[in-house]
């Protein structure tokens, strides 16, 4: 039997790995259209900074290591246009046919820029590939630009905000939206904008940008544009085979990663996944999904039985040193589901003074009807991923306000308080509910 997997970065490999491990005599064959394969996009800004030297170093796997070590065959430079599910093949570009059994589409997502014009000109870049990242670096060592726009304040604007500004470029910020990092969060919003601002960073909000020009994005003189915004699933070849699509404009898929069309999964950028606070679909593209949806397709493709319980939307950055961590539902976001959101927001010592412990920000959001916890912001220069980490647990495990309060967390002075910001948070907001 042949398995073959449509995209061979994260969820794709992921797919095709656990496959193997499960089955050591199926056939695996990966197609990626690209020219690599396996490699870090989310360390792309830091490539760009120039904290990461080589963009060698962003690969984990290539497909000589797929082949010799795990007997997967890997084939780059290989565009799937058609997926002709009645007679179990897929068609290349160049016109061959491919059969297959069973069918993993890990195709990933793209930059979506709307109707945003000029975009095809040699100084506008996207931050989303290995060969963006090494362009875009190419650029700034042979052009040595002074002044760049960057239109989108997602994850992949506000990283590269920080990559080139430390490139010693001025910067000006553009978002469509009020808010960034589509949190929906006006009080995250404007620490953001502030904190921007000291390092010389101009943040222009609910600016919606039609055209780029040769030398200027609007009033701003440019002469490097970076488009960070937002991603669309690369999920039209799957329509087109009659592969469901959910209500985000993903592939549908159960918690099994398979579609409608039997013997066909998908996983990554290009599907839905179970949102646990809302109960419902949605479309949060993240590298750590990608992976763990990839195992799950894989190893459900290879004939056993594993399923993928959801997401809540965890995720973290940096920016000029702040951190930033996010998991759940804002304020709004809860509204708009059909809580009843309270919240507390509260400023502590992530450690202990004497430590250098500097200041935290930690807001809790929850049901006011139920007591059930249904988000979480940290924000500071120290712990902010272990704390966000604790939320997000539990999140998954569906706790209350009064649950998470008595959680039993670490104390030593290198580390923390001895009443953590996340417990004195939860005090607050028992108190309100």
């Amino acid at each position: 039997m042949r398995l073959l997997v449509i995209g061979g970065i994260a969820a794709g490999l992921s797919a095709a790995a656990r496959a193997r491990r499960i089955d050591p005599n199926l056939e695996i064959l990966v197609l990626e259209k690209g020219d690599a394969i396996s490699y870090g996009a989310c360390g792309l800004p830091y490539y760009v900074e120039d904290r990461v030297h080589s963009a060698d170093e962003l690969i984990v796997y290539t497909p000589e290591y797929f082949r010799k070590e795990r007997n997967i065959t890997v084939r780059t430079g290989a565009e799937v246009v058609e997926i002709a599910h009645a007679r179990r093949e897929v068609a290349l570009a160049g016109g061959e046919r491919i059969h297959y059994d069973r069918l993993v589409i890990a195709t990933g997502a793209r930059p979506h820029c709307g109707a945003i014009t000029g975009t095809d000109q040699p100084h506008v870049f996207r931050l989303n590939t290995l060969a963006d990242g090494i362009r875009l670096k190419t650029y700034l060592a042979e052009h040595k630009p002074r002044r760049a726009v960057i239109i989108g304040g997602g994850f992949i604007g506000l990283e590269a905000v920080d990559s080139l500004r430390r490139n010693g470029l001025g910067i000006t910020l553009f978002q469509a939206g009020k808010h960034l990092l589509r949190r929906e969060d006006a009080d995250l919003t404007n620490a953001l904008v502030g904190h921007l601002q000291r390092f010389g960073v101009k943040t222009r909000l609910s600016e919606r940008v039609p055209a780029i020009e040769a030398d200027r994005v609007g009033d701003t003189p440019c002469d490097l544009v970076l488009l960070a915004v937002g991603l669309r699933p690369n999920a039209e070849i799957a329509a087109t085979a009659g592969v469901e699509m959910g209500r985000t404009g993903a592939i549908r898929v159960d918690d099994r990663m398979q579609t409608n069309l039997g013997g066909i999964y998908a996983a990554g950028d290009c599907a839905e996944a179970m949102h646990l606070v809302t109960g419902r679909p949605a479309y949060i593209p993240l590298g750590t999904t990608a992976n763990k949806q990839g195992r799950v397709a894989g190893a459900n493709a290879a004939g056993v039985r594993e399923r993928f319980a959801g997401v809540v939307g965890t995720c973290a950055l940096s920016v000029f040193g702040l951190g930033v961590g996010m998991t759940g539902l804002s304020v709004e976001q809860a509204r708009r589901e059909g809580f009843s959101p309270v919240s507390s927001r509260i400023e502590a010592r992530a450690r202990a003074r004497y430590f250098g412990g500097k200041s935290t920000m930690v807001e809790l959001i929850a049901d006011k009807s139920s007591g059930r916890l249904l988000g979480g912001v940290v924000t500071g220069e120290q712990g902010v991923a272990g704390r966000i980490n604790v939320v997000a647990a539990a999140l998954h495990n569906r706790m209350t306000v009064d649950e998470f309060e008595r959680l039993d967390l670490a104390y030593a002075p290198p580390f923390s308080t001895v009443w953590d910001p996340l417990l004195i948070a939860a005090q607050q907001l028992v108190r309100q509910i």
